[in-house]
């Protein structure tokens, strides 16, 4: 598999056409190699981000039996042309007493982390912006660190609302990182042990090469095993909990704190938070897609000639599913409360990640036939088994409230 860098390397060296670019220079070709994917990438999903809100209006409005967006233009396709010149045009307005800086940088870098996030997902054969070999951490790195482009968010406001949802965010995003994480560690035990290219790396391209093969170049995709169903599983939930998506939606819950960390936000700033949590959305369904549904791979895909345009349609066909999902989760789901979210992450989702470390362990050293595979999804039914009998036959009692005196 070629990157487009090793691509213009390649033109670069071939005789016959290497004329065009025998001057320039490795790190020129990198450059522009590296522009290229940028500008591409940015084109498709920003775009993306545009007709998704349109989508998902449409398919809520469907589910709760309403047409959705149905003015602006055919079927209603240029409300988001519509939204975004109203959101632009609104006045701009800071809290007394709020802190401008922090209140100004907070969506820019919160807009800045969304992006870097697709600076490692590889879209297509060869179409990667980075391949860094420690793309997955870099990935949980950037993740972290909107945590603090959404407090700063809340804390600049001076708005006790917005402070409670920056405060929420920072736990919410903290306890589902934990087990989102530990989700992920299966997949790179995983890539170590195909024996295939980039044993041992964090390379989001080696995790999506360790699953070619096989039927149809699918029958190696990880979610088809016990652990990798699971692993899919609560790196999905976790990446919903983590873009505070319904039904962990509490950091903006507008029923008890108006909008949370973004109550104070108007016009262009507000633009760019939405922006941002649209974009973590679309590339964390990525990254799931990536190291649970083969990423790329599908039939065709080792063609010589349009196989790496057939890389880019499973991807986005993947891809596609994963946002149908999500949005499905949204009109279907009711939003949790935060002693249930919190429960749910640390005493259901953590114990069964660390249990699913265990049954590739068993799938791993009784082999990957039948005998592995039954006895890696005994462990996993047992453990589920066991973790949600206390829950499930604990009646809910009334409530008793006391307050100090």
């Amino acid at each position: 598999m070629e990157t487009l860098y090793q691509l213009l390397i390649s033109i670069k060296t071939d005789p016959s056409v290497g004329r065009w670019l025998g001057f320039a220079p490795d790190w020129g070709l990198r450059a522009v190699a590296i522009v290229v994917s940028v500008v591409l990438i940015l084109a498709v999903f920003l775009t993306l981000f545009a007709f998704l809100t349109w989508v998902e209006r449409k398919t809520l409005g469907r589910i709760q039996n309403r047409l959705g967006p149905n003015r602006v233009g055919p079927i209603g396709l240029f409300q988001p042309i519509a939204d975004g010149l109203k959101i632009l045009l609104k006045e701009d307005i800071i809290p007394r007493g709020a802190d401008a800086l922090c209140h100004f940088l907070a969506p820019v870098l919160f807009l800045t982390v969304s992006l870097m996030l697709f600076a490692v997902l590889p879209i297509g054969r060869g179409l990667i912006a980075v391949d860094l070999n420690i793309g997955i951490l870099f990935v949980f790195a950037v993740g972290a660190a909107s945590v603090l482009a959404l407090f700063m968010g809340g804390w600049a406001s001076r708005n006790k609302f917005s402070l409670l949802g920056a405060m929420r965010s920072v736990a919410q995003i903290v306890s589902y990182e934990v087990p989102t994480v530990l989700a992920a560690v299966v997949v790179l035990m995983a890539v170590s042990a195909a024996g295939k290219q980039g044993v041992g790396s964090l390379s989001t391209v080696s995790i999506v090469e360790a699953q070619a093969g096989g039927q149809m170049n699918a029958s190696g995709w990880f979610i088809f095993q016990p652990w990798g169903l699971v692993g899919f599983i609560l790196f999905f939930i976790g990446t919903l909990a983590e873009s505070a998506r319904t039904p962990f939606d509490l950091p903006e819950a507008e029923s008890e704190i108006v909008a949370g960390y973004h109550t104070e936000y108007s016009g262009f700033k507000f633009a760019l938070f939405q922006m941002g949590e649209y974009l973590v959305m679309i590339a964390m369904s990525g990254f799931t897609v990536t190291m649970f549904l083969g990423g790329y791979l599908g039939p065709g895909v080792d063609m010589p000639r349009i196989g790496w345009l057939l890389s880019i349609f499973w991807f986005l066909a993947k891809l596609s599913i994963m946002i149908f999902l999500v949005i499905l989760a949204r009109g279907t789901w009711p939003r949790v409360r935060v002693d249930q979210l919190m429960g749910f992450a640390w005493k259901l989702l953590l114990p069964m990640a660390l249990v699913n470390i265990v049954a590739f362990g068993f799938w791993f050293y009784l082999g990957s036939g039948a005998r592995g595979w039954f006895a890696s999804a005994t462990v996993l039914v047992v453990a589920f088994a066991l973790l949600t009998r206390g829950g499930a036959s604990t009646r809910l009692g009334k409530r008793t409230y006391r307050y100090s005196n």
